[in-house]
């Protein structure tokens, strides 16, 4: 059997798969089984902001599963210790109280019960078109329903309004609202940036409310929209911020970073076996640095508008709007994105969709600028075809 055989006979079947075999990575750079090499617009849906087998984050997890591979948070640990510190050292300031898990969507429901906790409230106001996770609490707090309707009825309390309406948000908080849920911008959604006026309102009405505000990073943290944290463009100090993706160089984690808003928080009220990994905290502190020292933020925000400005470019009626923030990328289309997916996927060049009309690229913050713009040039020649 083949391993796509393999695959299919033995997985439950809920992902739908491309005809390839991913079996190599290096930087921005995929191989598949027969040897074809494809440029990475995917990034692992953004966990792959340093690339793949960067060598500094491979270097940590040799040297930390070589000397230990699991330890408790019963126990304390250098290698957690390390990875809260540096965390704390790139959060927007006063976010510095850290409970470290697995996942996105387990930041998520972490976030969600923190928030009813610190409040003693019940109710989350989110967005239409948000998309926060796939278990119970986030799966709430996501509004497609074609990813909610099979599992009704969901956690009650969850109010969707409109994305980028004051108004809607003003209209939907009350004195039961626990917290605002919101990502800086949407990527399932679409790839849609919220403005400045909408983002700066929230946090005022979460203030005057007593709602706490929760930003979602889990795709648009480390470095991808071109700062570190995409609440950074704005000068937001959220009260919880939800953390995944790349936040250890493409190994299984996530984290939610608390503020001081967010205080009478009780023993025992929540636990992961696996969350704070030393390998995994390895593999942080090692991501991080790597960040920083190359200063990726800034690089995404450099290579991202000049790969904006090359497909806003294109003179094709079949494009609808270009839109994005550093590499986080969405092209909207008048027609279905995945025949043209499926047309880049042959000429070499891996993406991704975000809603049916919407092709998105996530590729590596490390990738070559002539890559890149090679990409872009790709797409134009598919669409003005």
């Amino acid at each position: 059997m083949s391993y796509q055989e393999i695959e299919d006979r033995y997985s439950t079947g809920v992902y739908p798969k491309r005809d390839v075999v991913i079996v190599r990575g290096e930087g921005a750079a995929l191989w598949d089984e027969n040897g074809r090499r494809y440029v990475d617009c995917v990034g692992g849906h953004g966990a792959a902001n340093l690339g793949h087998c960067n060598p500094a984050v491979v270097k940590a997890v040799q040297e930390q599963v070589a000397r230990l591979t699991d330890c408790t948070e019963i126990f304390h640990n250098d290698a957690r210790a390390r990875c809260l510190r540096k965390l704390v050292e790139v959060l927007p300031a006063g976010v510095d109280r850290i409970f470290l898990c697995n996942s996105g969507t387990e930041a998520v429901e972490g976030a969600l019960k923190f928030a009813r906790m610190a409040t003693g409230r019940q109710e989350i106001v989110a967005f239409m078109r948000g998309f926060h996770g796939r278990t119970m609490g986030a799966l709430s707090a996501t509004w497609d329903p074609k990813y909610r309707e099979p599992f009704m009825p969901l956690v009650p309390g969850f109010k969707h309004v409109p994305y980028d309406n004051v108004e809607a948000v003003r209209e939907a908080v009350n004195d039961n609202t626990a917290a605002i849920l919101v990502e800086i911008v949407q990527g399932e959604g679409g790839v849609r940036p919220g403005s400045a006026e909408f983002l700066l309102a929230l946090a005022e009405i979460s203030r005057e409310s007593g709602a706490l505000l929760i930003v979602d990073e889990i795709q648009t943290g480390f470095g991808r929209t071109g700062k570190m944290f995409a609440c950074q463009h704005y000068g937001l100090t959220p009260d919880i911020v939800c953390l995944a993706k790349s936040i250890a160089g493409g190994l299984p984690m996530g984290a939610f970073a608390l503020g001081p808003r967010v205080q009478n928080v009780i023993k025992m009220a929540h636990g992961s076996t696996f969350g704070g990994n030393p390998v995994a905290c390895a593999a942080s502190v090692a991501a991080i640095q790597y960040i920083q020292d190359e200063n990726l933020p800034a690089r995404a925000a450099e290579l991202g508008a000049e790969f904006v400005a090359r497909l806003r470019g294109i003179k094709a009626d079949t494009v609808r709007e270009v839109r994005g923030l550093g590499l986080m990328v969405g092209v909207e289309l008048r027609q279905k994105a995945t025949p043209l997916l499926r047309a880049l996927m042959d000429r070499g060049v891996l993406a991704l969709p975000a809603g049916p009309t919407v092709v998105r690229f996530l590729p590596p913050l490390v990738i070559e600028r002539s890559e890149l713009l090679g990409v872009a040039d790709v797409v134009a020649e598919l669409l003005s075809a």
